[in-house]
């Protein structure tokens, strides 16, 4: 029997939330080996060439009160507010929001209602075409969002590919002769009949 299963919705910008966390993690790799280089007394005027470090220090520590601005300051926390609403958006988009992957699919929607079918109407007409293979000894169906996954059990070991092949088309036939919108079948063994083993030699 197949479980039922659970997806996760995933926003277009968790993938930039994700690239900014690998451009922080590498600054913190490259910046954590100049420190190993400078502890192994490496040139201290090569690692600066490199990475930039003593200059960015010795502009920060020249910095006087006369530097820092009103506008300036107002830059600076405005640039602090934006990076925390942008920073905790990203962070709030990166939680995982599962939802169940077995739904009432909608065939056609209307102004007075809308025209569903329930997930276990599918399925059972996914295991009663698998069903119709005379090497399929049992079948159970489950239907997700973009997939209906068909376990059949066999009793026949014999010409095994072209049983589940044979078994895909005739559930796919099954769909598109009740006018079903097409999705992807995914087929798969999950045993064989304890009263047939004989045949599997």
């Amino acid at each position: 029997m197949l479980r039922q299963r659970l997806r996760l919705r995933h926003a277009s910008s968790v993938h930039f939330g994700r690239a900014i966390v690998c451009v922080f993690a590498l600054g913190l790799i490259f910046y954590g080996v100049m420190v190993v280089l400078l502890a192994f007394k490496v040139d201290a005027g090569s690692v600066n060439a490199i990475s930039g470090y003593r200059d960015v220090y010795d502009y920060l520590a020249g910095l006087k009160l006369g530097d820092v601005t009103p506008v300036r300051r107002a830059i600076a926390a405005g640039a602090g507010v934006l990076a925390f609403l942008l920073c905790g958006y990203l962070a709030l988009k990166q939680i995982p929001r599962p939802y169940l992957a077995r739904q009432t699919l909608a065939l056609e929607s209307l102004d007075r209602g809308e025209t569903s079918i329930e997930p276990r109407a599918l399925e059972r007409l996914a295991e009663v075409s698998a069903m119709r293979h005379p090497a399929v000894a049992s079948a159970a169906g489950r239907y997700g969002i973009d997939e209906l996954m068909v376990g059949v059990e066999v009793c026949r070991g014999r010409e095994l590919d072209e049983t589940l092949r044979e078994v895909q088309r005739s559930v796919a036939a099954a769909l598109e002769h009740h006018e079903l919108p097409s999705t992807r079948i995914d087929v798969t063994l999950t045993g064989f009949d304890r009263q047939q083993r004989r045949e599997l030699r």
